[in-house]
């Protein structure tokens, strides 16, 4: 049975829609604000969601932002006003909403609407692709305000990044929904047939995976496309594993197709750059396997967390998400642990670490002991008792200090 979350603050309406939708079948769900809905959606994903904007707490757009960017907008959502204007139904629709509907609601356009939502449900995946996998350090957060900035452009731009950092994610975002968007499956597309690649993205995105590989005749053939992009209304975003002005320095790449492409140009930045979020990352993956029915519920232990924080990820989230589903799917007991972690990975998890030469005496000071007592948090599997022998402090000492330096940490003895 499909299941619909009902989210408004008028009594009557909900229970209207409530008996409307149950009559139809659907298991209907309650929330008479944002709060009650928010706890709804953390705890389950129901198929689609009614939204109302207007509410008392938390109006309905902010809601819907606090899900897309949480990574949680992976259900339709249907939003109501009963004085909806076409700028809120706009930003609602650019927000990833499915659908607007005025009060009061007609029967018929009610249940078509419904319909639709929910087959779109069934149709796409349930991924939920967004920037809230890459964390929220404040690398993060610069990059995701830079994205933000950009959106509505129609100029090249150029996203570097190593591989598998989610440069094609990123892309996405700066993509406008419901218009086409074409990546070449070869490069050979670029100096055969830009026109027509021109003709398949109108009024929508072309992304190029990697312009520091392409041949000389591919880089001609996307000379003779940026020329003509405006003609199109298209946007061309491409990927670089490499500084654009490195590939040119060794000749390899043409300097007229550089000044293009140069004008807009944002990093990526690596897994490393910010590993800290790295725990949250990765509950956000196996949250999201477990919402598919991928796995049963399962968690990570303390443990496994820090195991997962040192490895340095030469492959970026691409190799870190195919590290959770290798430990969520072969994993035995609902708690994945440091052991699954350690046996996933290509390298020892606890990885010796690196520290930065050149930076100042205290900071490189209190980066090796964070790095020190997170390797050994892991090594005694989240036991304080057994760590505090191991490195010779007191326990009171060794909570303060581990609060001290921001290591994350359960209080357990055992």
């Amino acid at each position: 049975m499909q299941q619909i979350l009902v989210v408004d603050d008028e009594t009557g309406i909900r229970e209207l829609l409530s008996e409307i939708l149950s009559e139809e079948g659907f298991k209907v769900t309650l929330a008479q604000n944002a709060a009650e809905a928010r706890r709804f959606r953390n705890a389950a994903r129901p198929d689609m969601v009614l939204l109302d904007i207007w509410m008392p707490d938390t109006d309905g757009i902010t809601l819907l932002k606090e899900w897309a960017s949480n990574g949680q907008l992976t259900m339709p959502v249907v939003m109501m006003s009963g004085h909806g204007t076409i700028d809120t139904a706009v930003e609602a629709t650019r927000i990833g909403a499915f659908d607007f509907l005025e009060k009061p609601i007609a029967y018929q356009k009610l249940l078509s609407t419904v319909g639709r939502a929910l087959k779109q449900g069934v149709d796409k995946p349930k991924s939920g692709a967004s920037l809230a996998i890459l964390g929220r350090a404040p690398v993060v957060v610069d990059l995701k305000q830079r994205l933000e900035r950009i959106i509505g452009l129609r100029t090249p731009v150029v996203l570097v990044g190593e591989p598998g950092c989610g440069i094609e994610l990123c892309a996405r975002v700066l993509h406008n929904r419901n218009t086409p968007w074409v990546s070449p499956e070869t490069t050979e597309q670029l100096a055969e047939q830009p026109i027509e690649l021109l003709n398949q993205a109108r009024d929508g995105t072309i992304f190029v995976h990697d312009v520091t590989r392409l041949t000389r005749a591919e880089q001609k053939g996307l000379l003779l496309l940026l020329a003509k992009v405006s003609r199109y209304n298209t946007r061309l975003v491409c990927g670089a594993s490499r500084p654009l002005a490195t590939v040119v320095a060794e000749g390899v790449f043409e300097p007229q197709l550089y000044e293009w492409l140069s004008a807009m140009t944002i990093s990526i930045p690596t897994v490393r750059q910010h590993r800290d979020d790295i725990p949250e990352m990765a509950g956000l993956m196996l949250s999201r396997m477990v919402e598919a029915k991928e796995i049963p519920s399962r968690h990570f232990s303390t443990a496994a967390l820090n195991a997962l924080r040192n490895f340095d990820w030469p492959g970026n989230i691409t190799q870190l998400e195919s590290v959770i589903q290798t430990v969520a799917q072969t994993g035995f007991g609902e708690e994945i642990t440091q052991e699954d972690v350690a046996r996933a990975l290509p390298e020892p998890a606890l990885s010796q670490p690196v520290l930065g030469m050149d930076q100042p005496l205290r900071e490189a000071r209190d980066a090796f002991e964070r790095n020190y007592f997170e390797y050994h948090l892991a090594k005694e599997g989240g036991n304080i008792s057994k760590m505090a022998e191991t490195v010779g402090l007191e326990r009171t000492h060794l909570y303060r200090k581990l609060k001290q330096l921001g290591v994350k940490f359960t209080r357990r003895e055992d």
